[in-house]
């Protein structure tokens, strides 16, 4: 009976948990899922990490590379993100060109990326105008079920920290001006600033959940991304049309941002420490 109701109107069938503040998966309204994380799950990346929000799994993979400078902007490098929902995640997708969706989270991301200054982008600059670090964040997504963005901030944050994202020394040597790489010489990453992003949908204009799934944003009647720094500042808000948002219901969103922040940061921290530092 159930499982037809849900079938035949699956929004009637949401709100009527939603009355009772509770969800069909019977997490609270404000209960996000339970979230994992794996770094060094890439072995020949320069840095890699593995996130789980339920049933969503994200893996972001980091490689450095050489390159010229950008021309506007000779003393700095680059932090490239693409983020890939392939047709094994879902159903929803298929193959070929990155959809809408591919490409608004590898725009979200980039933009993060900038507005936060994770990476000073000054730090992969090697020689002005002549040599700098590329660095190319491939973020892929291999079970799909709602909340992408939270997922791919995290797996970014958590590989960058990794503690085998790290650059070799570089040189240009003056005689032949080609640049020398010494493996033996090694520096971290310097993450300057550690965004979290959380993402919430909104029914009936009124009632506002964490951590929607596949199926409830896909209901919503409009969704809603918060990206906060460990300094409860703004880096990133995203909002792709629906219905409006009271400013009590932004502003209880970003409330919610800020506890989440610091679950995801310990969460992060606490797997960094377990894992052996690299001599």
């Amino acid at each position: 009976m159930a499982a037809g109701f849900k079938t035949a109107e699956p929004l009637e069938y949401h709100r009527s948990f939603l009355k009772e503040n509770c969800r069909p998966d019977g997490r609270e309204l404000g209960e996000f899922r339970a979230t994992t994380l794996n770094i060094g799950s890439i072995s020949t990346a320069d840095g890699s990490a593995l996130v789980k929000i339920g049933n969503t799994t994200v893996i972001c993979g980091v490689k450095a590379e050489l390159a010229a400078p950008p021309t506007d902007a000779p003393n700095k490098g680059y932090v490239v993100p693409n983020v890939d929902l392939p047709p094994l995640c879902s159903s929803k997708f298929r193959p070929g060109p990155p959809g809408e969706q591919a490409q608004v989270a590898s725009q979200f991301v980039a933009d993060l990326i900038d507005s936060s200054n994770i990476i000073q982008r000054e730090d992969l600059c090697i020689e002005k105008g002549k040599l700098s670090w590329v660095l190319y964040c491939d973020i892929m997504c291999l079970d799909y079920d709602g909340n992408l963005l939270d997922a791919c901030v995290i797996a970014l944050l958590a590989a960058l920290k990794n503690g085998k994202s790290r650059l070799p020394d570089v040189t240009i040597n003056k005689e032949t001006r080609l640049a020398e790489v010494d493996t033996q010489r090694l520096h971290r990453l310097n993450v300057t600033n550690h965004p979290v992003a959380s993402s919430f949908a909104v029914f009936d204009n009124t009632i506002v959940i964490v951590d929607p799934t596949a199926e409830e944003e896909s209901l919503a009647m409009a969704t809603v991304t918060v990206a906060l720094d460990e300094g409860d500042r703004i880096c990133a808000l995203h909002k792709p049309g629906g219905s409006a948002l009271s400013g009590e219901k932004l502003q209880d969103c970003i409330s919610r941002a800020v506890t989440r922040h610091r679950e995801v940061s310990n969460l992060i921290e606490k797997v960094l420490n377990s894992v052996k530092p690299q001599k």
